[in-house]
């Protein structure tokens, strides 16, 4: 899978602030909703869940290939990117309890077991990608970043929440390395972070997030994708060339002196781009 470090604007300096911070009850924050756009839509979105959750509803197209809404700006009519094999995805809420599951999922999918106080580690590790989330949130616009969930979307028991399975980040950039690979382009989505939990793997879930990451590619108005993956790893870069990924560029041979692991850049164009895709022109 791409790597999580991969992306440069992740930083884990930012000190991790209580756990009252993220409480979602907290009145101020439905005050600053009214002046903040972005708060705003994900407290709507809360809201939309949980009234989601609680009705009777029947999913088109959910077995057998993936649904993409395409229409306007937002999500879908059931706020979802994408769905498809049982899976939905959407743009993170911006509330304590799903940061913390993000930063959970991520955390179990990067970390790297210890055979000594393996379970201290794994929460200090926990406690960087939250960090590092926050970062990136308060540090980034709505339409240069966002964390995409996977959920399950069991649709037989409406009175079950939703399980968060999955997660990606997406990340408008301007890297030279990328960008000569990319002519008479300036900035393209950058693709990284992605992990399911273990139990959920070879489900078709990182399908239905790449797919998610296409409508939010378009949307922004960006031609190219690029990720970054191990190229040791044969199955991420085959599930990458399936959602129409190319190796463009590696890692050069010495990296591995100083041991770290070789990494393949990968592409995606689209070559019927609509008129809002952003180019140098």
């Amino acid at each position: 899978m791409a790597s999580l470090r991969a992306c440069p604007t992740t930083t884990t300096t930012t000190p991790l602030l209580p756990r009252s911070f993220f409480t979602y009850r907290a009145p101020a924050q439905l005050n600053n909703a009214r002046h903040n756009p972005w708060l705003k839509s994900a407290v709507d979105w809360k809201r939309r869940r949980r009234s989601l959750v609680c009705s009777c509803t029947t999913a088109n197209g959910e077995v057998g290939g993936t649904v993409v809404e395409e229409e306007g700006e937002g999500e879908g009519q059931d706020g979802y990117l994408a769905r498809g094999f049982g899976w939905g995805v959407r743009r993170m809420v911006v509330v304590g309890e799903e940061m913390r599951m993000v930063a959970n999922v991520q955390a179990e999918a990067f970390h790297e077991p210890v055979p000594l106080f393996n379970d201290f580690f794994l929460d200090f590790f926990r406690a960087e990608v939250l960090s590092a989330l926050m970062y990136r949130l308060r540090n980034s616009a709505p339409d240069r970043y966002a964390c995409l969930v996977a959920e399950s979307v069991d649709w037989s028991n409406s009175l079950i929440a939703p399980e968060l399975v999955g997660v990606v980040d997406v990340t408008v950039q301007g890297d030279g390395d990328v960008l000569r690979h990319l002519k008479g382009t300036k900035e393209y989505l950058y693709v990284s972070g992605i992990a399911v939990l273990i139990k959920y793997r070879r489900r078709k879930v990182a399908t239905v997030l790449l797919e998610a990451c296409d409508v939010v590619s378009r949307r922004w108005g960006f031609k190219h994708l690029a990720l970054r993956a191990y190229e040791e790893d044969s199955a991420a870069r085959k599930l990458y060339a399936k959602a129409g990924y190319a190796v463009v560029a590696s890692d050069p041979h010495w990296v591995t002196w100083f041991g770290k692991k070789r990494r393949v850049l990968m592409i995606k164009t689209f070559h019927s781009p609509s008129s809002t895709c952003r180019s140098s022109s």
